[in-house]
């Protein structure tokens, strides 16, 4: 698939992506907006509830380059609130996190 044709926050990803890394990161293992929000739905309980990044199942590489595009992303990021607890840090937009919490209206970009 060519990179024009891709979501803006993948692009945005692989564009980020050391030259190292992007041969590891292809559009095959990238989770998307809508898969992460259905993740979320399914693992969080409610929208607004605060999970655990770890609870996406993506490498640390992964969930660094996904959240830190999504972030990025305004139009995505204001439904995205990342805070810090216990367990494991994760580096998204410069700022080290554990959690995110999704507002429900996220629905409205998918």
């Amino acid at each position: 698939m060519p990179l024009s044709i891709l979501p803006n926050w993948l692009a945005c990803a692989k564009l980020r992506l050391s030259r190292g890394a992007e041969a590891r990161y292809t559009p095959a293992n990238v989770i998307d907006l809508k898969e992460v929000v259905e993740r979320y739905a399914a693992l969080a309980g409610n929208f607004g509830n605060p999970l655990a990044l770890t609870a996406f199942g993506l490498s640390v590489e992964e969930t660094q380059n996904v959240f830190s595009s999504f972030d990025e992303d305004y139009h995505i990021s204001r439904f995205l609130h990342f805070s810090r607890a216990e367990g494991q840090s994760y580096a998204v937009s410069g700022e080290t996190v554990t959690h995110v919490a999704i507002d429900p209206s996220i629905y409205s970009l998918l």
